[in-house]
């Protein structure tokens, strides 16, 4: 891989963050440039064709969807984070694109107008992450000992989480012990310290308070 990799992003950008997690495990030198999504610049409008980011210049290539730019990057620089057997690699996509699902209902959570509605969504997402914690190896990684893609795609959603529960007491993983260990072990990791800019917690924080949501009266 010679062409120097940029991605675009905004700061609390999730989806983003996967790639930029695998891109520091990996150790690649890459570019990442912030916009305001609110006021996109011009040549942003003519390079993403849904004017949503993550999205991946390669040289003069551009990539969109957070799962395809997550899988370019790793099957341009091996060693895959991918597991080996094709059954289980399957299975960890079709999981990772689960968890996708799961950052819109968070933010949905996040935005949830009173009570009422708030409740409805922790129920729907407490049980989405029941079938995570159902699914997970138990170990200290999604598939076990190893750090695989998925868990580079799931440790921005529980870093969110984390936050959620720092900052208003709300726990999505009181029922779930293995997302929990998971959770932290993924959280220690360099990479995905890393990850985020280092106002991250307050911008998250200010979000939750600028959504005038039930969550933000818990605050």
């Amino acid at each position: 891989m010679n062409k120097k990799m940029e991605l675009i992003s905004f700061k609390l950008c999730p989806f983003v963050q996967r790639a930029v997690i695998t891109l520091k495990y990996k150790q690649v030198n890459f570019d990442i440039t912030y916009i305001n999504l609110n006021e996109p610049p011009e040549w942003f409008k003519e390079i993403s064709p849904l004017g949503q980011v993550p999205v991946l210049k390669v040289g003069d290539e551009v990539l969109f969807e957070s799962s395809v730019i997550q899988e370019y990057i790793d099957e341009v620089t091996p060693p895959s984070l991918h597991p080996q057997d094709p059954l289980v690699k399957a299975k960890n996509r079709a999981w990772i694109a689960f968890g996708g699902d799961l950052f819109m209902l968070s933010h949905q959570l996040i935005h949830a107008p009173n009570e009422k509605a708030f409740n409805e969504k922790l129920d729907t997402l407490k049980g989405r992450l029941a079938r995570i914690e159902a699914a997970h190896s138990g170990e200290a990684f999604f598939n076990g000992n190893e750090f695989n893609l998925i868990d580079a795609a799931y440790a921005p959603l529980l870093m969110r989480v984390d936050l959620i529960l720092q900052n208003t007491g709300v726990d999505l993983l009181s029922e779930c012990s293995q997302l929990k260990a998971w959770s932290d072990n993924l959280l220690k990791i360099k990479a995905v310290e890393e990850s985020v800019v280092e106002e991250f917690a307050e911008l998250y924080l200010g979000m939750m308070k600028n959504s005038n949501g039930h969550l933000a009266s818990l605050l």
